[in-house]
């Protein structure tokens, strides 16, 4: 049975995007697929990446929790509206702490490095206000290239599928409804889709040496949840 973990990138759920989560969901459910969700923004965390990669920033308990979700997965689903053509700042926050030299990359004397977190596929759902040309041919699909190309696929993660919703501030109840059914159909296809090949048994990358002593907190057991529905 296929496993999926959905990240959730918005403070609010009370949203379109959280709609758009939810219809993920079911259809992924409706598949045979199993899912969890991640709500990055009830994470307790520094989102701040404070010496780089120079010195060692331990994990936060939340912060091993969701590597360990992640290790489980078979493919990623980022959920998250765009902001200045880019992520939120919980959502870069959260791949700066986490996707680490060792664990989601290595460098092993190339250009470029070694992908640890390869035979994961990824869906990437992103919505935003503006038109669909703007995003395409003046901006040159940012998210597409820096967050999917320049992260994802950087770190190994491949195919990386994008389901793109533009202008939302102009969609009325009717043509939101008609996105979150297209969405539960896009889902469904993923669950059904076979497993990326070359997923190692148990994981690839070194396990950081940082350790914790407390628990996730409340909020983060919360928001992340089986989903079997």
């Amino acid at each position: 049975m296929p496993r999926a973990l959905l990240l959730f990138g918005h403070a609010d759920t009370e949203t379109f995007n959280d709609r758009l989560a939810e219809a993920y969901t079911r259809g992924y459910a409706r598949g045979g697929g199993t899912i969890e969700r991640l709500d990055l923004a009830a994470l307790d965390f520094d989102p701040v990446l404070r010496s780089g990669h120079r010195a060692e920033q331990p994990l936060e308990p939340d912060l091993l929790l969701a590597r360990d979700a992640i290790e489980r997965a078979d493919q990623l689903v980022w959920v998250f509206p765009t902001y200045w053509a880019s992520q939120p700042a919980v959502v870069r926050g959260f791949v700066d702490r986490l996707f680490l030299p060792g664990w989601a990359f290595r460098y092993e004397g190339g250009a470029l490095p070694t992908g640890l977190l390869r035979g994961r596929s990824a869906r990437v759902l992103s919505t935003m206000d503006s038109p669909w040309w703007w995003y395409t041919f003046v901006l040159q699909r940012p998210t597409h290239r820096a967050f999917g190309t320049a992260t994802l696929s950087f770190c190994g993660i491949q195919p990386i599928r994008y389901t793109t919703l533009h202008e939302v501030r102009s969609l009325d109840e009717a043509a939101r409804s008609a996105w979150c059914a297209r969405v539960e159909g896009v889902a469904e296809k993923d669950a059904q889709r076979a497993p990326s090949p070359g997923r190692a048994r148990g994981f690839i990358g070194a396990r950081s040496r940082s350790t914790a002593s407390s628990a996730p907190s409340d909020s983060a057991q919360n928001s992340i949840q089986k989903l079997l529905r």
